[in-house]
């Protein structure tokens, strides 16, 4: 398997945007552990190994131990993620399979219990990020060379 393109060369002023927005979402002041389960979840979602990949090894440098990120697949039956941890992954689900499940008010409810409205807006737009680069990894066809 081999890279279709690179759309940073193509078309590089949208990938440099791109990429200034995905810093802002990284300094937003949302949680880092909730910002990696989030693109690792939707990673998963969407078959984006490319950014499964990276995403896991950020993770791990970031100090997230190797059984949570084993268990974000299965999350809901494993006793490593606490209620905010749970309410973001449910909510990554929802917003990145949107035209499947949509967004119930009954899922927002319990967001907005355990999430001020801001960050529910920062959540909104790092699940919408992660969905875009997942995009762009899957079509393009990226790969990530394998490190030991």
């Amino acid at each position: 398997m081999q890279n279709r393109m690179n759309i940073a060369k193509i078309t590089p002023s949208l990938y440099q945007s791109i990429q200034a927005l995905d810093a802002a979402v990284d300094a937003s002041g949302l949680e880092p552990r909730l910002l990696h389960l989030l693109k690792i979840r939707s990673s998963q979602i969407n078959g984006c190994s490319y950014c499964t990949d990276i995403h896991i090894r950020d993770a791990r440098k970031d100090g997230m131990d190797m059984q949570t990120l084993y268990m974000t697949s299965a999350w809901r039956e494993s006793p490593c993620f606490d209620a905010r941890d749970r309410a973001v992954l449910e909510w990554t689900e929802h917003l990145t399979q949107i035209a499947e499940l949509g967004v119930p008010h009954e899922l927002y409810e319990r967001v907005k219990a355990l999430f001020s409205e801001e960050e529910i807006a920062k959540l909104i737009v790092a699940i919408g990020m992660i969905n875009l680069w997942n995009r762009i990894g899957v079509s393009a066809q990226l790969i990530h060379p394998r490190k030991p």
